[in-house]
């Protein structure tokens, strides 16, 4: 986090400077969304025997298949240099809240087992701000492990109804009465 923290307000202050925030916020959900749905992405991003150089290289490539904004190119390829890629993560969650944070908005990071329809996330975001009463965004990460159900985190609250949590609570239970 503390690696992260310069680099997000960094990048937020050169976003708001261009008055590309909404822009750039969303180049950068597409590659979060890619590390949280790749699990073979993810162990790229970590990776401490790839050099610097070569992830540079990789990741230039695929931002330029995926026409990404100038500005997200550029910040992805100076992160990469400096062989911080391991915390591009942790960057775009800190961007995307500062950003929410600016519009009055409050973050919300949800895990579930399957990607949620647009329907579920709206119905989701709609439930959120009736309970905290400021609009909500929806960081949206992908677990297979979970089985079903979600994990939504909002500031320091955390709802668990997640179906590996249940179970786990189950077989802990078992395990007493036994």
């Amino acid at each position: 986090m503390q690696i992260a923290r310069p680099y997000a307000t960094a990048l937020y202050d050169l976003a708001e400077d261009q008055k590309a925030v909404a822009e750039i916020e969303s180049g950068l959900a597409r590659l979060y969304a890619l590390a949280g749905e790749s699990a073979d992405f993810a162990r790229f991003l970590r990776s401490p025997v790839i050099n610097a150089d070569a992830k540079a290289a990789a990741v230039e490539a695929l931002l330029k298949k995926g026409k990404a904004h100038p500005v997200v190119s550029n910040f992805v390829k100076v992160v990469a240099r400096n062989g911080r890629l391991f915390a591009l993560p942790t960057i775009i969650q800190l961007f995307r809240e500062r950003a929410a944070e600016a519009r009055g908005e409050v973050s919300a990071d949800v895990t579930s087992a399957a990607p949620l329809s647009k329907t579920q996330l709206s119905t989701l975001a709609a439930s959120l701000k009736a309970k905290i009463g400021k609009a909500v965004t929806i960081n949206e990460q992908v677990d297979p492990s979970l089985i079903g159900g979600l994990i939504v985190k909002v500031g320091s609250q955390m709802i668990d109804s997640s179906i590996k949590t249940k179970l786990t609570a189950m077989k802990i239970a078992m395990k007493e009465v036994g």
